[in-house]
């Protein structure tokens, strides 16, 4: 039996330190659960950005991670969270794929009460239980009551 293939939108490829310290600890939760973690700046390695074209290639291929992955984990930081990472889950979203939100920001950026980010981005979760499809620590990853590992298995 296959992994499971899991889309893992985040900003932190931009910056050479978060890079470092952020996303690791990110992607070894991701994968001790057994996914395949697809993270877009490494997969896009194969890109030749010496090329005029490049960004459209990027995001085509992005596009199509998106398309072929089972879900997406979505880091969600910021107010508002990054505009990239906002497309990616719009699109995970449109394509029914299973939705997990990752926020340790303490910021709130929402209009809502009940919801602390853009309404829109929990459409892709269940009105209901929301709370176990939405994580505030990296240690929660792996919590086994909640619904990204129940979904790995």
């Amino acid at each position: 039996m296959s992994k499971k293939k899991i889309y893992l939108a985040n900003p932190y490829g931009f910056s050479a330190q978060q890079k470092i310290l952020l996303l690791p600890p990110i992607i070894e939760q991701l994968s001790s659960l057994g996914l395949e973690v697809w993270e877009p700046f490494a997969r896009n390695n194969q890109v030749d950005f010496s090329k005029s074209d490049w960004a459209y290639r990027v995001a085509q291929a992005d596009k199509k991670d998106v398309e072929e992955a089972d879900g997406i984990f979505a880091v969600v930081n910021g107010t508002p969270p990054d505009e990239g990472v906002m497309v990616e889950l719009g699109m995970a979203i449109a394509l029914n794929k299973a939705i997990f939100l990752f926020r340790d920001d303490f910021r709130r950026c929402s209009d809502s009460e009940q919801y602390p980010l853009n309404l829109m981005l929990f459409a892709g979760l269940p009105a209901q239980g929301w709370e176990n499809y939405f994580y505030t620590s990296i240690a929660d990853i792996t919590d086994p009551s909640k619904s990204l590992a129940q979904w790995a298995q």
